[in-house]
């Protein structure tokens, strides 16, 4: 099924994929002529991505052009009212004296023109950066010590710390870590920008900025965070505050009212802040996660288009504050939507308009100032992310792309689309990447991929778990959006919430029969993937049945009893399962019925699920194999990955055993390991 060597792809050789630039983030100039993206590509040895910062012409006439070449890269764009860019970057000072690899510092590029130049910096770096609208006011996050109180102070107890070789960190509460990083000793703080120096406005938040977005009111006097509070019995709660610039003075905006409140935006009058609002799910109720209004200088709440069946996301206010323009996911897309504010105040008249009418999805919403445009990057399962326009005052209409950075990818196969009904009446559908070739007189293996989340949906372009890569190996690539996926409904959520072995097992194996009875599939060569929470699937999955000939399992849960108290935030699983809902969805309880071949694969530095559910998945499998020589399973461990394996050259490895894996038990072939791996 593989294409012949004139037709071959970038997906054909993983040495020309991880070669392919990446575009992410975006920042639209005030008076809307300059647009600026960031372009990630491998660095030299392999080991990391380097990104730069690249123009694109909003009217889409001009070529791109890039703005920055340093060796350690640039990310976090953002422009001053007088059209200035800042960013950051690691790259040396060119006045300091420092024999030592800096931190991130904060550089400015001049809008009219010359080299970049140092803007500010901090012992810790400079991590997100945010600039009042109408004031140019400089609010910087950044890591500093407990115990400092300046700059000097920060750094002389980190060369303390260094010289001594003390790593350790002393903590008070929870958590202590997330993702793939330890928390502390260093805790977020927010400063303001105050000539060639910084005021702290945040002097002891402890964890209370950890993981938290904020925003400068237009005239600088005000700033709105994400606030975590810790409570009782090791949990904490995220609200929002606002905090006076000139004074320091902190004061609640939203806490505590059974939800969480995240990721503020300050309207462009100055009057309104919109907030991400979640509420707190229980073992019997699913999340649901809406918008709130809140007046900037204190009040009560109020909703957005609460009647919408969406979870809305990025959301952004319109030039004249009169409207947010959102993401959400639908159906498998990911559209841009418009929500017209009613101005009389009263939610149920506002009105949500959907502006893009095709299958992409859409990141980085940013209105222009004259309101006719949005600018966003578009991507979809056939399309890598790209700049575009979309008209900000029609609904349904379909994106301008803009002339970008990248050339889009030739992709060995095409996207189609498949539904069925699972038992129990409910429409499950997915996307199905078929091989170039494939039909009735060459049916391609399929590859069952699940995806994690588990509230997420298969709708967006992923680098990481690309199925393009499959398909240039001849693989169908089936990706489901089983019960708990967004995009289809609160109901959809709730029926499969602390039933993780239920509906979405059922969804899944429904699709799956969906997509075999296609003449272009081989109903007699399938497998299953999956990582995450898509790796928890695929344990359940094989303990559940046999109909798949290979099994690729991800940073996956296995043992409910050993993940919930050992994951980064065991306070949050509290509120999915009980322990008999847990030791009910178990997988590992079914370890003995597993007879498919499986590939393991775990991240020491994984601690949303930790090593020890790779372990012990491990364990339960070698140990119920009387003849090591005959053991069909592989464990690929990687010691200093996370999650997801981000390295270029380990992801390039992961893929190689993969391939391996699958060609083995799908395809018949003869096991080769990776000549990295030997």
């Amino acid at each position: 099924m593989p294409t012949d060597d004139a037709a071959k792809t970038p997906f054909h050789d993983l040495d020309a994929y991880v070669a392919l630039p990446r575009l992410g983030g975006l920042a639209l100039s005030p008076d809307g002529t300059r647009l600026v993206t960031g372009v990630a590509e491998p660095e030299p040895d392999g080991t990391r991505h380097r990104t730069a910062l690249w123009e694109v012409d909003p009217t889409g006439r001009a070529p791109a052009r890039r703005l920055t070449r340093g060796a350690a890269g640039e990310s976090g764009p953002v422009f001053t009212p007088d059209g200035d860019l800042l960013f950051r970057s690691a790259r040396p000072d060119p006045d300091a004296s420092s024999d030592t690899d800096p931190p991130a510092g904060l550089w400015l590029l001049p809008a009219a023109g010359g080299e970049a130049r140092p803007a500010g910096s901090r012992p810790g770096g400079v991590d997100d950066v945010a600039v009042g609208r109408g004031s140019g006011t400089v609010v910087a996050s950044s890591p500093t010590l407990p115990g400092a109180v300046t700059g000097e102070d920060d750094e002389r107890r980190r060369t303390a710390r260094s010289d001594a070789k003390v790593t350790a960190i002393l903590h008070t509460g929870y958590p202590v870590r997330h993702w793939d990083h330890d928390l502390g000793p260093a805790e977020n703080r927010l400063l303001v920008r105050d000539g060639e120096d910084w005021t702290d406005l945040t002097p002891a938040p402890g964890r209370a900025l950890d993981e938290t977005a904020f925003d400068v009111s237009p005239d600088g006097a005000t700033v709105v965070t994400g606030w975590n509070r810790a409570y009782g019995h090791g949990s904490r709660r995220p609200g929002v505050v606002a905090i006076d610039v000139a004074g320091g003075e902190h004061r609640d905006l939203l806490f505590d009212d059974g939800h969480e409140y995240g990721d503020p935006r300050i309207s462009p009058d100055g009057h309104t802040v919109v907030v991400a609002r979640e509420r707190l799910s229980t073992p019997d109720l699913a999340p649901r996660v809406d918008l709130v209004l809140v007046p900037l200088t204190g009040g009560e709440p109020r909703p957005v288009a609460p009647g919408w069946d969406r979870w809305p996301s990025a959301a952004r206010w319109t030039a004249d504050s009169a409207a947010l323009i959102v993401t959400a996911d639908e159906d498998g897309r990911g559209p841009l939507f418009r929500i017209d504010l009613d101005p009389t105040g009263d939610p149920d008249g506002d009105r949500v308009v959907r502006l893009t009418a095709d299958h992409g999805c859409y990141t980085e919403p940013v209105p222009s100032p004259d309101g006719h445009w949005i600018y966003a990057l578009r991507n979809a399962y056939d399309a890598a992310p790209a700049p575009v326009r979309v008209d900000a005052r029609a609904g349904g209409t379909d994106p301008e792309f803009l002339p970008g950075p990248a050339e889009a990818p030739e992709l060995p196969g095409t996207l189609t689309e498949i539904e069925t009904t699972a038992a129990d009446g409910t429409r499950v559908r997915a996307w199905l990447v078929l091989p170039a070739g494939a039909g009735p007189d060459d049916p391609a293996p399929l590859l069952l991929w699940i995806h994690g989340g588990p509230l997420n949906s298969w709708n967006a372009w992923s680098w990481r778990w690309n199925p393009w890569l499959m398909a240039a190996r001849g693989y169908a690539v089936l990706l489901p959006d089983p019960g708990l996926s967004t995009g289809y409904g609160q109901e959809f959520v709730q029926r499969g919430w602390g039933r993780w072995g239920g509906p979405p097992y059922e969804d899944l194996m429904a699709i799956t029969d969906a997509a075999v009875a296609r003449p272009d599939i081989d109903a007699g060569r399938t497998a299953a993937m999956g990582g995450s929470f898509g790796g928890y699937m695929a344990n359940w999955v094989a303990g559940h049945t046999d109909r798949f000939a290979a099994i690729v399992t991800h940073a996956s849960l296995w043992a409910l009893d050993q993940f919930g108290p050992t994951t980064d935030h065991a306070h949050y699983w509290l509120t999915e399962m009980t322990p008999e809902m847990a030791q009910a969805n178990s997988p590992h309880h079914h370890a003995d019925a597993i007879r498919t071949p499986m590939l393991v694969i775990h991240g020491d530095k994984d601690y949303r699920v930790p090593i020890g559910d790779g372990l012990r998945l491990w364990w339960d499998l070698v140990s119920r194999q009387p003849d090591p020589a005959a053991n069909p399973h592989r464990f690929l461990y990687f010691p200093d990955e996370n999650h997801w394996v981000l390295a270029p050259n380990h992801a390039k490895l992961w893929y190689e055993t993969v391939y391996a894996f699958l060609a083995t038990h799908v395809l018949g072939e003869e096991w080769t390991t990776p000549d990295l791996l030997q």
